[in-house]
């Protein structure tokens, strides 16, 4: 086993290890007792740490691996130089405009790739004026990626790209890749997100989309150390099509959520309903869609706006994925509160403006674990820092996804979801530190685009591993999967495999921390979030979480010459192969 710390590894490249972040001290919990886990490899511990917002290409596009490995990214397929400038193959990432008709269609008729990018929008970026062009990055930028950090610095405050269902799918254009900065301009962030609301002229968003960092020009050099030194994935994914509140439930289900009363499907109020279809006189501006309007969709029904495109070319597929819809059931494709506060109150919900998600029964990790006896927390920052312990403006609640669901905030599960700070805590102890951890930083430093940045996720994954590394009874058998929830609308170049009605979406970053990672590994074996559930479910022997559960899908069977593409499709990765645990991943321990 290595034992060499993440710490002496900075050491080593010349990198300073960043300071201690986040509180230090919180309040004391009862936990529950541990007992003895049966686990089939040396792995006692998991702890997933999930930021917000970035691709794969987005963060890891100038990676260049170790010798004896291979990398899908923009550098390797030769859409970029070393420095970040065009390469040979930069035409292969171009970007259309397109012309819609009156309905939504996810290959809409092409008119011709844009001369140049339409130009970076602030959106609403900490510390520049909302809702504009970007004046800090040209006016004229090539089509296609573009290095952020030849502009602004690498810790800087840039705009957010769109990134919602309906959105989503249209700028994969079945596989082609090529309608992001499209969408952006042509649909934006949707009409009925306010204030500001945007027009069809003016929809706030722009070629923003097309934006990456380089790791060959040095950035993001901490989760660049960390690919070196422990091990990737290049083909992990996030599960749904969409923002925020839907990955992040799948997460935790391997599902999604619907609008129900009392655990029955019923139909939301109609303004909740998406309708993608473009309102008269429009190019693709949505009729209903936004934070504060559309976000359900009755997917069992071809007829709804939209279903039909997405089932059409389900249908289209070699693999022919079913939809996993059921009929009558108005999944949440997008953002909306979730049923109970931090606390356990329940959230009203049922009145047209009331954007809120009722309480959930659909089956949790949370559910499996307690019900096999192995612990299990769920922190997140800002959870119980604000004035008389409520959440302060670190908190995210649609990133704890867990206040969702009634088994867990009826029950004394609820205890189960903590502060950070409870983490700095119990990651001090074996004896302390749950089998499994999710782990959602503080609000400024989760890396989402316009109001954080991959530094500020850095500098807390980084003192989140030093934390783990100071005990080495608990480093010694523990796995640290760090993540993003989606990609945030950032353009990829990687494949997508589409599962069922509700994704895949683009590739994410996935990077495995532990003394067990093979060394410097890119791992190839298509994942997503749910890939997660699986790990979870075979080292801690569970079953899937229901019989609609992504996490019963198979894992991939690949040929030798297209290692990224499953030949046994829908097919999603349980991570074990990013690990060398000696023959025991097979094995009861």
């Amino acid at each position: 086993m290595r034992i060499r710390t993440f710490r002496s590894v900075l050491a080593g490249l010349g990198l300073a290890a960043l300071a201690a972040v986040g509180p230090t001290a919180g309040a004391a919990a009862d936990d529950e007792p541990r007992g003895r886990q049966t686990t089939r490899t040396p792995i006692g511990h998991l702890i997933v740490v999930v930021g917000e917002n970035h691709t794969f290409d987005n963060l890891f596009g100038g990676f260049k691996p170790g010798d004896d490995q291979t990398v899908s990214n923009l550098l390797s397929k030769g859409i970029i130089k070393e420095d970040g400038t065009p390469g040979p193959n930069f035409s292969s990432a171009a970007q259309q405009q397109a012309s819609d008709p009156s309905f939504y269609m996810l290959a809409p008729a092409k008119t011709g790739p844009y001369t140049t990018l339409p130009q970076p929008q602030t959106t609403h970026a900490v510390g520049v004026p909302p809702g504009v062009p970007d004046a800090r990055f040209p006016a004229d930028l090539p089509n296609g990626p573009f290095q952020i950090t030849k502009y602004v610095p690498y810790d800087s405050f840039t705009g957010d790209p769109i990134h919602r269902f309906f959105q989503m799918w249209q700028q994969v254009d079945e596989g082609k890749l090529d309608l992001f900065p499209w969408v952006g301009v042509t649909v934006g962030i949707g009409p009925q997100n306010s204030p500001p609301a945007p027009t069809p002229g003016h929809t706030f968003q722009g070629g923003e989309a097309m934006g990456f960092f380089n790791m060959s020009a040095g950035d993001a050099p901490h989760f660049e150390a960390l690919a070196r030194h422990y091990a990737i994935s290049d083909n992990y994914h996030q599960p749904i099509m969409g923002g925020t509140g839907a990955n992040f439930i799948a997460l935790v289900t391997g599902d999604a959520g619907f609008y129900n009363i009392g655990s029955e499907p019923k139909t939301p109020p109609l303004n909740q309903i998406e309708i993608p279809d473009p309102q008269p006189h429009t190019n693709n501006f949505y009729t209903q869609d936004g934070y504060a309007g559309g976000s359900y969709v009755n997917c069992a029904d071809p007829g709804q706006p939209g279903v039909g495109e997405i089932r059409r070319y389900l249908d289209s597929l070699r693999h022919r994925p079913a939809s996993n819809c059921e009929p009558g059931h108005y999944y949440l494709v997008n953002n909306y509160g979730l049923g109970f506060t931090a606390s356990g109150q329940p959230n009203p919900f049922g009145a047209p403006n009331q954007f809120t998600l009722p309480p959930q029964a659909v089956p949790t990790i949370g559910d499996a674990l307690s019900a096999k006896g192995v612990s299990w927390k769920y922190y997140s920052g800002g959870r119980t820092s604000g004035a008389g312990g409520t959440p302060s403006k670190e908190y995210c609640g649609i990133c704890d996804p867990l206040t969702g669901f009634t088994s867990i905030m009826t029950t004394t599960l609820k205890d189960n979801l903590q502060d950070v700070t409870q983490f700095y805590q119990d990651v001090t102890s074996d004896a302390t530190l749950p089998a499994v951890s999710f782990v959602r930083p503080f609000e400024s430093m989760a890396g989402h685009p316009a109001n954080s940045n991959p530094a500020k996720y850095e500098g807390f994954v980084t003192d989140l591993i030093a934390r783990v590394q100071a005990n080495p009874e608990v480093w010694g058998k523990t796995v640290i999967l760090i993540t993003t929830d989606e990609g945030g609308g950032y353009y990829d170049s990687g494949y997508v495999q589409t599962l069922d009605f509700f994704g895949d979406g683009t590739r994410i970053p996935l990077i495995a921390v532990s003394p067990f990672a093979k060394p410097g590994f890119v791992d190839h074996t298509y994942s997503d979030h749910v890939s997660i559930l699986k790990f979870i479910e075979r080292n801690w022997e569970l079953q899937p979480l229901s019989d609609r559960s992504r996490d019963n899908l198979p894992n991939p069977v690949t040929r030798p010459d297209e290692p990224y593409v499953p030949v046994n499709g829908p097919a999603i990765g349980d991570l074990m192969d990013l690990f060398d645990f000696g023959g025991l991943a097979g094995e009861r321990r």
